[in-house]
């Protein structure tokens, strides 16, 4: 098939519309309700695409379709045209309007507590009508999300592997450290407690099958130590910080969301082996828009400040809790 076939006029933006419209609908009949047109219309809208690709891109099946695996490739681009296309036809209504727009930013745990709040109060700050949207999961729901043109980019940890669509900007790097309330019996001592000394107080840990909980397993088996026999596994922040001002508990965080915190407390035992890349992550087939090229300017100038805040801070803390 040559490059050319899908724009030499015959692909039009209605044919996009359909077969996304197809895929999140599951069947003809419902995608034609959706979209308020006759199934015949889905029906001979959707030959058209496939006789132009020459593909199949559903597999028709008793109860509704499926995509192919030409489908599901088609989609996938299908979904990032009409979500470019969404975003200029905002940006004009916008730029008509005098405003920016809006920003959709996905974030999970690291960078959500000191880089993502700084960044959207310096961007308020300089565009005071500009609309953030933030939006919390799990990384892989947001990763899905900013496929799908949900979300204009995502803040937290960087992963070690992303899908060739998307790519990763690191803005600092943040040690995770164990973290207890101010007051705790475990800061009582003169030494910095060795991680044995921590294992008969209650903890919170990562959910498993997340990163965090993988290297906190990876750190007690080095050291030969069996996980704390008294654990609550959580991954929300509400819960998790409430456990940890009103209860013994110790818990793993990143850096910065206990340093920023008067009712909690550093350890100085250490996690060398655990250290967090925080950056973004964004499509590469989507410029990004005015409002969000706004935003990631601003979380490049705070990354930069908690990069030059995290080397002082650990070149402090030798002295400091020695």
């Amino acid at each position: 098939m040559s490059s050319e076939r899908l724009l030499d006029g015959r692909l039009k933006v209605r044919h996009l519309v359909l077969v996304t419209a197809i895929a999140d609908e599951g069947t003809l009949v419902r995608a034609a309700e959706s979209l308020h047109i006759t199934q015949p219309v889905v029906t001979r809208a959707l030959r058209e695409v496939e006789d132009l690709l020459g593909v199949p891109l559903f597999e028709r099946r008793p109860r509704g379709v499926v995509p192919t695996r030409y489908g599901q490739s088609f989609i996938d681009r299908a979904r990032s045209v009409l979500a470019e296309l969404r975003a200029a036809d905002e940006e004009m209504r916008l730029m008509q309007t005098g405003q920016l727009g809006t920003v959709t930013v996905g974030t999970h745990l690291a960078g959500s507590n000191l880089l993502l709040p700084r960044a959207i109060a310096a961007l308020k700050a300089e565009h005071p009508r500009l609309t953030v949207v933030v939006r919390e999961s799990t990384p892989d729901m947001l990763q899905q999300l900013l496929l799908a043109g949900d979300l204009d980019l995502t803040v937290g940890r960087l992963s070690p592997t992303v899908p060739v669509r998307l790519e990763q900007e690191r803005l600092h790097h943040e040690p995770i450290r164990l973290v207890a309330r101010e007051g705790h019996p475990v800061h009582d001592g003169h030494r910095a407690p060795a991680l044995a000394d921590l294992i008969a107080y209650p903890w919170i840990f990562p959910v498993a099958q997340t990163a965090l909980r993988a290297e906190l397993e990876a750190v007690f088996f080095h050291e030969g130590l069996p996980l704390p026999a008294d654990r609550v596994e959580c991954t929300s922040m509400l819960t998790l910080r409430n456990l940890l001002v009103s209860t013994d508990v110790i818990a793993a965080l990143p850096m910065f969301i206990a340093v920023d915190d008067r009712d909690l407390r550093i350890l100085a035992t250490p996690l060398s082996s655990i250290r967090r890349a925080v950056g973004v992550t964004m499509p590469k087939d989507r410029t990004p828009s005015a409002a969000a090229a706004a935003l990631l300017g601003h979380l490049r100038e705070e990354g930069a400040r908690l990069a030059e805040f995290e080397r002082e801070f650990t070149a402090r803390e030798p002295r400091t809790i020695g």
